[in-house]
């Protein structure tokens, strides 16, 4: 009875201002592996004019998963906004403070990247009730073999979700978002650097790690750097600017992914170094044979480093 009223406003969005951004996750619905059963986050975007809904299932939360998911959205969407509103995501930022990743994509975009205060879900109700829309309209009655089944249902299903009328404007999003488009920026002209990337030098195994994962590169590489880099669907692996190897990104952790002609090339490799190892060693001479030994002595020789004599006792009777 004697609390204070603390009013809230009701809140006004411009077209082409806004694209409010928020992680929804829908359960452990998405094989990764025989028997296993995983969580990964949906990347919802709304446009908070007109209420167009954008998503796409991920394989993590890292900033280069989240970079190269609104990337995707929003080339699909063909401009950019005024600003993207996030929560506290760590892969975004926290207490503010943007990563270097998403400070770079901001710029590149020509945007603006604002967060939320911690535990303050208000500030972006409309996103939020999309998430709850996700939860009660696209997910009952589905199941999914993998990550691109999802995302395959998930694009199916947003054009009948974006045809709905939506109360709060009494239109349908997917015709007002023309209005909405129409005042935003156009897409930059360079791409973001998006996803994950790292340069490692290869080696002897022929296998380079990322995203938590080990994938083969072709042997004929190995002692040179190679540029590693993972998006939402590949991961490719470039030395000197050419690719040397190409895998479907795997979802699950702690795999190994193996390219049989990687493992072809190993072994002639292997094969041709064993033959050169033969031949230098001289021909009929079998492999494992022990080499022989010279006596220390003959280097002393080599080098003219022979000790002098010893003196004889009655020399050194005759010093005292």
């Amino acid at each position: 009875m004697y609390r204070p009223a603390d009013p809230a406003d009701r809140t006004v969005y411009a077209a082409g201002e806004i694209v409010q951004c928020d992680l929804w996750f829908p359960g452990r619905v998405v094989p990764v592996g025989e028997k296993v059963l995983a969580d990964p986050p949906v990347l919802t975007m709304v446009a908070a004019f007109s209420g167009f809904i954008m998503a796409v299932l991920l394989p993590s939360r890292t900033t280069g998963d989240l970079l190269a998911g609104m990337w995707q959205l929003l080339s699909g969407l063909g401009a950019v906004p005024k600003m993207l509103v996030w929560d506290n995501e760590s892969g975004i930022g926290q207490h503010r403070r943007l990563t270097v990743g998403a400070r770079s994509f901001a710029g590149t975009l020509g945007t603006r990247i604002y967060q939320n205060a911690p535990r303050d879900p208000e500030s972006k109700g409309v996103i939020e009730r999309a998430n709850g829309f996700f939860a009660t309209s696209f997910m009952p009655g589905r199941s999914f073999t993998s990550g691109a089944d999802y995302n395959a249902q998930l694009a199916e299903w947003l054009p009948r979700a974006n045809s709905r009328m939506l109360r709060r404007t009494g239109e349908q999003p997917g015709v007002r978002i023309t209005e909405d488009t129409a005042a935003m920026g156009g897409l930059p002209p360079v791409a973001p650097a998006v996803g994950t990337s790292s340069r490692v030098r290869l080696g002897r195994d022929y296998y380079v790690r990322i995203a938590g994962n080990d994938y083969s590169a072709d042997p004929a590489v190995i002692g040179r750097l190679v540029d590693v880099h993972a998006g939402l669907t590949t991961v490719a692996v470039r030395c000197a600017g050419t690719v040397v190897a190409t895998h479907q990104r795997c979802w699950a952790a702690r795999q190994t992914i193996t390219d049989p002609a990687h493992v072809t090339t190993a072994a002639a490799l292997r094969t041709a170094y064993q033959a050169r190892a033969a031949a230098a060693r001289g021909p009929g001479a079998a492999a494992g044979a022990v080499a022989g030994l010279r006596a220390l002595s003959d280097y002393d020789d080599i080098f003219a480093l022979t000790p002098a004599p010893a003196p004889a006792a009655a020399d050194l009777q005759a010093a005292r």
